[in-house]
């Protein structure tokens, strides 16, 4: 029975531990692919037993070979890991490689697997277990171990102990893992595998390796883990052994000259290894020197390094570099502090701060005349400024003496001297003499800042003699530009170009030609300088253009050469004209429309221009323009109806203007077929007078002369009024005005009327009257009819002016006698003629 209940147990036992490698396989399956896999396996395992399965589709999906580095071990195509024979682990792991290839993609891909062996120390009940793994772990999480670098020792030095509560239970033997142990730096700290005591073999720097992150492991024997691995930390305590240094070698700034007090120049930066944030790292910053040494000119903050001006008396003129040394301190600037010094180099910016000025108050130099584009003049620039600089280059300027622009001053940038040129040629006959004011100044604004020296402008004074030179004849203007009538004939005069003599200053002596080459456009007289056409020009040649060079030469043979700038103009025969010119216009003052046309091309063509040329004959009219070759004429409010002859000029494109008389009948009418010119009551016609009319006229006057003296017999001289009635007057002027031809010698003056009114029209007909003309032996002249509103007071157009003042009998006879003797010399004299 002894040997059938022992295959009985050892039944049981791989029943056991199929049971267990099946719980562990439960885990093993979240392993990820291709990474080393762990079995935790009794330390002796039968033959066709499951370790485990590995998912191998995570690895390689499409794996057609598998294979194991191990015989022992045989891996099935769901990743299933069989033992082929027995195997009995003497050492607590082995490790073995499972190989997956893909033949088609030339793939081949490696998983490691680790097999721990563990056994149990002593055997307790499942209960007692549990309990166990339930008590809280007190010592198995201890707080984070230090250690102080560059320790002296001595060596090994124990800085920690880890320790399970499980130790109460079971036989615990402690390891761990990490930088360090395992890992770089190896060898540096080893844990004591049955007490848990972690030692350090030498010292630690801090600054290369500030703290250790490792793993505490706690197993049994057979190689149970009953706690969890431990992350700890051994963290390095700082040590002051580092002094702070510069991060460069030489810092470099530039600051402007004369800047203000407190100007930031530049920072310095210095940098601790020591921890951050402790008295080892704590940087304070001094300036321990400063060259050159005169006077302190920076200060440096302590906390930040920042450098900043003291003084506003930096002069690059005087210093233009400042060298400084600055400390840097840990421990707060601590005297037993570590410390370092480093350099920096001020240099001081220029700013125009320095004038330019000249060496010498005046110059002086000669030139020969008419001659261009030569220097004539260096004139040197000195300034203190920068070489080279904004503030140091200089420009110059001609403040006076050059109002002709004869002269041109430039500057040398390498030598930053004012080049003095003539650029038009100087004429000895008008002055020999030039005196030339000249300043010079900065490409950039001069600063006015504290300690520079006080503005002032630099002028020198330059005389430039002129030298005589026996020269050619010149000609007035030496560019004449002439326009050549399309329409003239062979030989027509355009103008005369006249050459003179510049020592004499008249053309006498001079002859003239036309240089060789030349378009033969025109001819110029030998003698007088004339210019003629010289051929006949078509309509096609309008607008063409020619530059001729006439020759004009003196008695010694000098030659002085002129341009002539000819164009061909168009045939301009005729002037714009206005069609029609007579017009009516009723009381609905409607425009009428007028049109200006010419028979010539362009450019005597439209656009044309229209304006009244006479205001004094129509200013009671005013044109409208309607389009380029037609306007709108149109009477104002405040003109009575009459007839008027307006001057209307028309402007061509070219400018040749055309004046045209336009004849406007303003009717009291409603169309204008109503109005017709001899009908109209208010218009007297023209009218041609022989011997024999004239003759009338005269007897016309004598009877109402006669007509008066029997009015005033009948009233008696005693008894007679001292006033003339207004209604008698009245009754005088209607009856004489009705009466033919009396009304065509009717004077104004006649009748004297006192302070009257009389309204102007200002259309060329006389005041407010309408122009007879009188033709006598075959001559004409023109005669007014005076008093206009007094004649058509009667029918609404004004009122009798008599009305502003009234005169006795006596008066009016010896006024009426006298103007009645001039009518009697005046008719005479025309019958006589």
């Amino acid at each position: 029975m002894a040997p059938a209940a022992a295959r009985q147990g050892g039944s049981l036992c791989r029943a056991a531990c199929r049971q267990l490698l099946f719980g562990l396989l439960v885990l093993i399956l979240f392993c990820e692919a291709c990474k080393k896999v762990t079995f935790n396996v009794p330390s002796k395992l039968e033959a066709g037993t499951l370790v485990g399965r590995v998912n191998l589709k995570e690895c390689l999906k499409s794996a057609e070979h598998i294979s194991s580095s191990d015989p022992d071990f045989r891996i099935l195509e769901d990743g299933s890991v069989y033992t082929t024979n027995i195997i009995s682990l003497s050492s607590e792991e082995k490790t073995f490689t499972i190989l997956l290839k893909d033949i088609q993609r030339h793939e081949e891909k490696k998983m490691h697997v680790n097999l721990l062996s563990h056994q149990k120390k002593t055997h307790k009940t499942r209960h007692t277990r549990d309990t166990v793994l339930r008590r809280t772990k007190r010592r198995w999480a201890p707080i984070p171990s230090s250690m102080m670098e560059n320790s002296l020792g001595p060596f090994p030095m124990q800085i920690q102990q880890v320790q399970s509560d499980t130790a109460q239970n079971y036989a615990i033997y402690y390891s761990a893992s990490g930088p360090g142990f395992d890992r770089d730096p190896k060898g540096l700290f080893y844990i004591e595998r049955e007490t848990g005591n972690i030692f350090a073999t030498g010292p630690v720097d801090r600054e290369q390796y500030p703290k250790f992150e490792i793993v505490c492991y706690a197993t049994t024997a057979d190689g149970y883990s009953p706690e969890k691995p431990l992350p700890h930390t051994i963290k390095i305590e700082d040590d002051n052994d580092n002094a702070p240094c510069f991060t460069q070698d030489l810092f470099e700034f530039v600051v402007p000259e004369h800047c203000k007090p407190g100007t930031v120049v530049g920072k310095v930066i210095a940098e601790d290894r020591d921890e951050m944030y402790t008295l080892h790292t704590l940087l304070r910053y001094r300036i321990v020197t400063e060259q050159p040494s005169l006077h302190k000119m920076f200060s440096v903050h302590r906390d930040t390094g920042v450098i900043t001006t003291l003084t506003p008396q930096l002069d690059r003129e005087t210093t233009p570099k400042h060298t400084l040394h600055v400390e840097v301190r840990d421990m707060a600037g601590q005297p037993f502090g570590l410390c370092n010094t480093g350099t920096v180099v001020v240099k001081v910016a220029d700013i125009n701060d320095n004038a330019p000025y000249f060496g010498h108050s005046s110059y002086e130099t000669k030139v020969q005349e008419n001659l261009v584009k030569v220097e004539i003049l260096r004139i040197p620039c000195l300034d203190k400024d920068e070489p080279n600089s904004p503030a140091w280059n200089c420009r110059f300027s001609i403040v006076k003496g050059n109002e002709d622009n004869h002269f041109d001053i430039t500057t040398d940038g390498r030598t930053n001297e004012g080049v003095l040129c003539v650029v038009k040629g100087l004429d000895y006959e008008t002055t020999n003499l030039r005196i030339l004011e000249i300043t010079a100044f900065n490409e950039i604004p001069y600063a006015v800042v504290p300690y520079s020296s006080t503005l002032t402008q630099s002028t020198c004074t330059v005389r430039v003699i002129v030298l005589d030179d026996d020269e050619g004849p010149v000609f007035k203007p030496c560019l004449l530009p002439i326009t050549i009538n399309g329409c003239g004939t062979v030989g027509t005069v355009i103008r005369k170009y006249l050459a003179e003599d510049p020592e004499t200053g008249n053309s006498e002596g001079i002859s003239y030609r036309i240089a060789p080459g030349q378009c033969n456009w025109i001819t110029v007289d030998e003698n007088t300088g004339e210019l003629r056409t010289a051929k006949l020009f078509d309509k096609a040649m309008t607008g063409r253009q020619c530059n001729i060079t006439v020759l004009a030469v003196d008695r010694s043979g000098k030659t002085g050469t002129g341009t002539v700038f000819a164009t061909v103009g168009a045939c301009d025969k005729y002037y714009p004209t206005m069609t029609p010119t007579e017009f009516t216009i009723c009381r609905d003052r409607k425009p009428v429309y007028i049109t200006a046309v010419t028979p010539n091309e362009s450019p005597y063509s439209a656009p044309f221009r229209f304006d009244i040329s006479d205001r004094s004959m129509g200013s009671g009219w005013q044109t409208t323009q309607n389009d380029a070759t037609s306007i709108y004429l149109s009477p104002r409010n405040d003109i009575p109806f009459g007839i008027y002859k307006i001057p209307i000029s028309v402007r061509d494109n070219a400018g040749r203007q055309g004046t045209s008389m336009v004849t406007v009948n303003y009717c009291d009418c409603t169309t204008p077929s109503d109005c017709v010119r001899h009908s109209d009551p208010h218009i007297s016609p023209a009218v041609t007078l022989g011997v024999w009319a004239i003759l009338a006229m005269i007897l016309g006057s004598l009877l109402l002369l006669l007509i008066l003296i029997t009015l005033c017999g009948c009233y008696g001289t005693g008894a007679v009024s001292k006033h003339v009635t207004d209604d008698l007057a009245n009754q005088n002027l209607i009856i004489s005005n009705t009466e033919a031809p009396g009304e065509e010698v009717m004077d104004p003056n006649i009748i004297p009327l006192q302070a009257a009114t009389v309204n102007s029209c200002d259309h060329g007909v006389g005041m407010g009257t309408i122009g007879h003309e009188v033709k006598t032996g075959g001559q004409s002249f023109e005669m007014s009819k005076g008093g206009h509103q007094t004649l058509e007071s009667g029918r609404g157009y004004g009122q009798s002016t008599m009305e502003q003042g009234r005169y006795s009998y006596s008066e009016w006879q010896n006024f009426m006698h006298s103007r009645l003797g001039e009518e009697s010399i005046r008719g005479h004299t025309l019958i006589k003629n």
